[in-house]
């Protein structure tokens, strides 16, 4: 029986997301067994919207994993020209992700994932500059079990938090993201959290729908050099097929000096080695989606997870740019509900995951009922400071 959400998400990335309009060149492209039902519906409605040709390139895990394992330094090294030749001519990329097994690629050699990732830049660089792109997951068991559901929960979990009103989210980023541009300091303090950086001159980034689904977060980058203090992670991340927990790093003059996660530190600062940007920030952002509130074990959703923020090491992105440059993107989430305070120029805009500035109450969800009052208290602290 067909799913009449399948086609729901399918408008929101075709019309909404990517804008699919009469003459493109569409890439969809899925990893994974489990995508037909999404895939046959993209691919329908961007015929529909008029697009010139669109393009179904599926990737399997184990055959990727395959590549690691058995492909030689030359082959895994080798540049494909013709699929930068390609992105050059893609005018929409959608790509579906649906993992069945998170830990794939766990035990295959790691230097051969980096040398890759190395190789493909230029093409992952031509997509996120040059197309008008969007990344999204499909529901799996793997997933579920990941984020601890069944799959049935897991797949109305996922279609609340895809099929959403952007259009609203928009308008009510909108502040938060003059408020971030207009900053110069950000400090960052809770649990085993002290952190201070300058976003000062920086771009803020309102995302919307526009480049993931799920979507919602505001995002900056810090001035490379300016990072000082330490910072815990709280929430599992899966990378390279290692589940990392508790990363620790510590910041002099921008740079991780010390990085741990308990017995996989060792794993993790060979990431960090994989180029020089690794070791620097390329991302702040503050999660706002109201139907994520408790992680998945997937770092798109859970980057977008409402009271969170993630700080990235690796590269920057064009439109926020540091001048950071890497192979590595690792969105690191640190949610701060109940412990945490985020600081823009010596004012607070959240206190334990709670927006408490009055101009940004507006994004707490509905449930929490005392988000006036956090707004109240706010207001009569700056009275008393006038006053003084």
């Amino acid at each position: 029986m067909f799913d009449s959400r399948v086609a729901q998400l399918a408008k929101v990335l075709v019309e909404y997301s990517t804008r699919v309009k009469r003459g493109d060149i569409v890439q969809l492209h899925t990893i994974g067994v489990d995508t037909y039902p999404i895939m046959k519906e993209l691919h329908k409605q961007c015929l529909l919207r008029g697009a010139k040709y669109v393009a179904c390139d599926f990737e399997f895990p184990d055959i990727t994993r395959d590549f690691y394992v058995y492909g030689k330094k030359s082959q895994i090294g080798h540049f494909p020209k013709h699929k930068l030749d390609f992105m050059k001519q893609v005018d929409v990329y959608i790509g579906i992700r649906a993992i069945e097994n998170s830990m794939f690629l766990a035990n295959v050699n790691q230097q051969n994932v980096r040398l890759h990732q190395k190789t493909s830049l230029p093409i992952l660089d031509e997509r996120v500059n040059n197309t008008r792109w969007c990344i999204s997951r499909w529901p799996t068991n793997g997933m579920a079990q990941d984020a601890k559901m069944s799959l049935e929960e897991f797949t109305d979990f996922y279609f609340g938090c895809t099929i959403y009103d952007y259009a609203a989210l928009k308008k009510k980023q909108a502040k938060l993201a003059q408020m971030m541009k207009r900053a110069k300091k950000v400090q960052l303090k809770a649990s085993d959290t002290d952190l201070k950086f300058s976003v000062a001159g920086m771009p803020a980034i309102s995302c919307h729908g526009d480049k993931n689904i799920p979507d919602g977060e505001v995002y900056t980058v810090p001035v490379r050099n300016s990072i000082e203090g330490y910072i815990t992670y709280n929430t599992p991340s899966i990378y390279m097929g290692k589940e990392f927990d508790n990363i620790r790093f510590e910041f002099e003059k921008g740079k991780i000096v010390k990085a741990e996660a308990g017995a996989l530190t060792k794993a993790l600062n060979t990431i960090l080695d994989t180029d020089e940007g690794s070791r620097y920030i390329g991302e702040f952002a503050l999660g706002t989606n109201t139907g994520i509130r408790q992680p998945m074990r997937n770092i798109l959703f859970d980057e977008k997870i409402f009271g969170s923020i993630h700080l990235t090491p690796g590269q920057a992105y064009e439109d926020c740019d540091n001048g950071n440059r890497s192979a590595i993107h690792w969105d690191l989430v640190k949610i701060m509900v109940g412990d945490g305070e985020i600081i823009f120029d010596g004012k607070t805009v959240q206190k334990d995951g709670v927006f408490v500035h009055p101009d940004l109450v507006d994004l707490n969800p509905k449930d929490l009922k005392n988000k006036k009052v956090f707004a109240v208290k706010q207001k009569n602290k700056k009275k008393k400071k006038g006053k003084k």
